[in-house]
């Protein structure tokens, strides 16, 4: 038995989708169930669980061999390192009270730092606690900047013309497709070739900066002299929080992006055929991005 937390997340369902598929069962654990009928139509367990209640995620993982793990965003919190710690100490509570003996966790570069990496430092603190529980084998996917993270620009060109963020324009990110990482969850949940407390980095299928994702956005939308704005963090904060962020969130994720604009916060392995994924921005750009610039327009 496979337990998947935030089983209708971005990562979560490819994970679950991609074991019913082969066969395996699969509990998917969710906050509510209707986001879960999909995958139950498939085949799948639900369970019905708030990843902040250590009682309610060791009901959803017992009987388990091996879960998938993470920690569900939580934007509007006014507290979410606090809400982040929670969760983590939910999940290890869980895990170590049902014995699953494999662990595969979605975390992040930056994970390695302890400190100024914004809502990361909640994955470090996960990883962490999952280390500590001796009869575990535990692989942190340490994934890097989703492909995800742009779509907010859609509403951005709308409103400027132009996509604007507090990136470097030259700041080469490795960028990945949510979707690789819950297909290289799937895999190693698959093979079980993983032993002790390990990490593995994912990359993307290559890095790029904000200048050069501006450009394949606006090539697909026709717009090809698009161009990307640097903003201030004093400028871009009132946009954060707009969108629905609260203060709190939206002052750590400016911490990340300050982490990640000075070097701090940085993948600690070379590319390797191991840690590049397949989706090019590209492709992300044309099945996901056009579509959300496109109901922005219908909005």
């Amino acid at each position: 038995m496979y337990v998947v937390l935030g089983a209708s997340g971005n990562t979560g369902h490819i994970v679950a989708k991609t074991l019913l598929a082969r066969g395996q069962k699969v509990r998917a654990v969710g906050r509510n169930a209707s986001p879960l009928q999909p995958l139950a139509a498939n085949g799948a367990e639900i369970s019905i669980a708030d990843v902040t209640d250590a009682a309610a995620l060791t009901k959803a993982f017992q009987h388990a061999d091996s879960a998938y793990v993470m920690i569900p965003p939580n934007p509007t919190s006014n507290d979410a390192l606090a809400y982040a710690e929670r969760v983590s100490d939910a999940i290890a509570a869980a895990a170590k009270n049902t014995g699953v003996r494999n662990i595969v966790s979605l975390s992040s570069i930056g994970a390695d730092k302890p400190s100024g990496t914004g809502p990361v430092v909640g994955l470090h603190n996960l990883e962490q606690k999952l280390n500590r529980i001796d009869a575990a084998n535990v692989l942190h996917l340490r994934g890097v900047y989703f492909m995800e993270n742009t779509l907010p620009q859609a509403s951005a060109i709308r409103a400027m013309d132009c996509t604007a963020g507090p990136l470097r324009p030259d700041l080469k990110l490795p960028m990945i497709a949510t979707r690789d990482i819950g297909a290289a969850a799937a895999d190693a949940l698959l093979q079980l070739a993983f032993r002790g407390k390990q990490t593995q980095e994912l990359h993307g299928q290559r890095d790029l900066d904000y200048t050069e994702v501006t450009a394949i956005i606006g090539t697909a939308i026709g717009k090809p002299n698009l161009k990307y704005v640097h903003l201030t963090d004093d400028q871009i904060r009132p946009a954060l929080i707009q969108m629905g962020m609260s203060d709190n969130f939206a002052s750590l994720l400016l911490e990340m992006t300050s982490a990640l604009n000075s070097g701090y916060m940085r993948p600690l392995e070379p590319r390797t055929a191991r840690n590049t994924t397949p989706t090019p921005f590209e492709t992300f750009v044309a099945e996901s991005f056009v579509s959300a610039y496109q109901q922005q327009a219908a909005a």
